[in-house]
Order: C-alpha cells, then structure tokens, then sequence
C-alpha cells in the first residue's frame, strides 16, 4: 500500500493555538510527534509539532507562538492517551523547555517490543510490518526552521502521526490476545514520573571512560574540564563540542602535567584554544579540590578489567535472558543488557528501574532476578553433568 497526502490545519498563532484546543475538548487519545534540530546547540529546538487526533490532523509551529502552555496542558492530561513512536525523545525536550510530565502514555516502539519486535525499531518498519505501509526517508534530516515549509516536509512530517492511531490499535489488539497489555502499560509508565526526565548535570563526566580510568589528580582536572565545557556552551548555546572537541581531552590532561611550555608546544591541540584558555587549563590542573567536587569524583565507578569467571557469568546469564524471552515473544533488548547488569551495580536508578520492574519479575522470576542483584555473589558449580549457579 502507498501512502497518500492528507489534509491537516496549520496552527501558527494565539488565534489558532486556542481554536485548536477548543476543539479538542473530550478527545480519547492523541497521537503526536516532533521535529527538531540539535546540531551546533546546546538546547535541541522543538520547530514542529504534529498531532493527530479524533478531531483532525494539524501542524503546530512552535517557532511562530510564544506560549505553548494549553498544549503542554493536554500533555499532561491524564484522562488523553497519548500515542507516539520513541516518545521518550520528544517528552525530553517537552520537560527541558517547560519542565512537562505527560500522562497516560502508550509508546508505539515500546510496546512493539511486547509482541516479538526487536527493540528498537524503526517507525518505517513497524509501519511496514502492521499496515504494509511504505514510508519515506528522504526527509529525515533537513532544516526544519525553514519557513515557508516545502510540501514534501509537510508530508514527511504529517506521515509521523496519521497512521500512528491504526499503528495503536494493531499493537493493542496483538497485547491484549498475548496478555502483555499490562507489561507494556508499566514500561510506558516510566515516562511519567518526573525523576525520569532528570539528568545529573555531571552525567558526561561520571561515564566518561578516560576520567574513570584516570588517577586521581587527573580525574579532577577532567571534571572541571567536562563543567567548564557544559557550563559555556549552555551560556553559549553551542553544542559542547563546538566549545572544546572531545579529542583534545586526553592530550590536555597529559600535558597540563608538565606546565605551561608543555601546554603551549603540544602539536595535537590547536594553538587557538590554548592562547585562548591555556591559563584556565593550568588553574583546573593545580587548584585543590572543593569539597563539592569531592564528592562528585566519589561517584564516579572506578573501572576495572571484569575477571573471566565474571565474564562467563555475565554471558550465561544474558543467554538465560534471551532463551527465556524468545519463548515469550519478548524483545529481550527490552528487558535489559550485559551492560545494564554491569551498570546497575553502581547506578542506583538503573537498579531501581530493573529490579523494581513488575513485568521484568514476572517474565524472569524470582530466582533470576535474585541473580541479577546479587551477581556479585554469583558462583556457577559444575559438578559431573550438573550444572548450577548458586549465591555465595
């Protein structure tokens, strides 16, 4: 089947915003999606929202109408199921500019892993799988600030959300004849607590490899480094990139060792950026640490080459997971990775998230899920044709 052009409203003013919201009184669900560009700033700029409703299909110009509260208000509607397609990006950027909490959510992508979909998956493919519907890709990436918008933008836009509700409906029929309509519920409502949203704002840092592994006077120096960057480019609104590459990281922790000459005569840093911030480099490198950032370099995980047996562990039991879900039907994607099970160890709200999840318990059970939390007493026993794992 082909997809076909369809009639919407666009919606660029007071006028329009509070005409649209009128009529929207009642409504059940409400499909929605965005468009965005990211590049070279350092707050992603919501240009397009598309929304498809029981009313009609519109096009909302973010760009054109100062307040968005009334559509921020339908967001956070509990009694509007809100249907979209890897909604947590679009419900990231909705909590960023107006600190949002949707309500009453049901992600395409998420659920699709409940009925024996890899996750993640594509919005094109799963379009393609349930409604042999073949969409276009031509304009994933294009300058979405442009106005006026060309046809095909608004037809690669509108595609995100006219199907969504058939999208809906097929995947709920397909969970309610599996019973996984709960499962998959729960997952989606991960998106709506607030804490979901959060983001330490030392997050970089704290997963960054190289201050991992670095000793401890250079993990300082990375993390004024990493706040530094952070802190101009959102001043700023540049990516952090455009403010300092990530590859001059390394060879400046390795040369602010040796002071000043050693700075200035490195032939892999650009002679630019160290006349420009040589001496603040230097300061990050030789002031004692605050008592803030003390606590902060406590956090970081320190890494450390995972032993064999805890390698083999860590793959049997990720085949146990896959074995397990592909009975199921289950992505097992969806439940948790080898490096989630590494990860939780020393993130407690990735901890939380699993071994606090009643479907994850349920799929598992009790026994692995124990497993899981206690993988650092885990023992595997071979004896004669017995194999078993066992807590120590």
């Amino acid at each position: 089947m082909s997809k076909t052009e369809k009639s919407y409203t666009w919606i660029d003013s007071p006028e329009t915003l509070a005409d649209f919201i009128a009529e929207q009184a009642g409504i059940d669900w409400m499909a929605f999606d965005t468009e965005f560009i990211g590049e070279k700033r350092y707050y992603t700029l919501i240009c397009l929202i598309q929304v498809a409703t029981e009313k009609g299909i519109y096009l909302i110009d973010p760009l054109a109408i100062d307040n968005l509260d009334a559509f921020i208000d339908l967001l956070e509607d509990p009694s509007i199921r809100k249907v979209t397609h890897a909604g947590e990006n679009d419900y990231r950027l909705f909590y960023q500019d107006f600190e949002c909490v949707p309500q009453n959510v049901f992600d395409t992508q998420i659920a699709a892993g409940f009925v024996d979909y890899r996750f993640p998956i594509s919005f094109g493919k799963l379009i393609e799988a349930e409604l042999d519907i073949s969409l276009g890709k031509g304009f994933a990436v294009t300058d979405w600030k442009r106005r006026p918008m060309t046809n095909k933008q608004i037809q690669y836009a509108l595609n995100d959300v006219i199907y969504t509700k058939d999208l809906y409906d097929s995947l709920v029929n397909k969970l309610e004849k599996n019973g996984r309509m709960e499962w998959a519920l729960e997952e989606c409502a991960e998106m709506t607590a607030k804490d979901y949203f959060y983001r330490d704002p030392n997050h970089e840092a704290l997963n960054s490899r190289l201050l991992q592994t670095s000793r401890k006077k250079d993990r300082l120096f990375l993390l004024r480094l990493f706040t530094w960057r952070r802190e101009e480019a959102e001043y700023k609104d540049y990516s952090k990139e455009m403010i300092l590459p990530s590859k001059y990281f390394n060879p400046l922790m390795r040369a602010v060792r040796s002071g000043k000459d050693a700075l200035r005569d490195n032939r892999r840093l650009p002679n630019k950026t160290v006349q420009r911030h040589g001496e603040l480099f230097l300061e990050f490198s030789n002031e004692p640490a605050t008592a803030e950032e003390e606590a902060i370099l406590a956090q970081v995980p320190q890494y450390k080459k995972e032993d064999e047996d805890n390698d083999m562990l860590l793959d049997l039991l990720y085949i146990l997971l896959k074995y397990r879900c592909s009975q199921e039907g289950i992505s097992h994607q969806l439940v948790m990775s080898k490096a989630d099970i590494k990860r939780m160890r020393e993130n407690e709200g990735l901890r939380k998230k699993l071994l606090g999840s009643g479907w994850r318990r349920k799929l598992m059970g009790d026994n692995f899920m124990g497993y899981i939390e206690n993988f650092d007493r885990l023992e595997l026993e071979i004896d004669g044709g017995d194999v078993k794992l066992k807590l120590l």
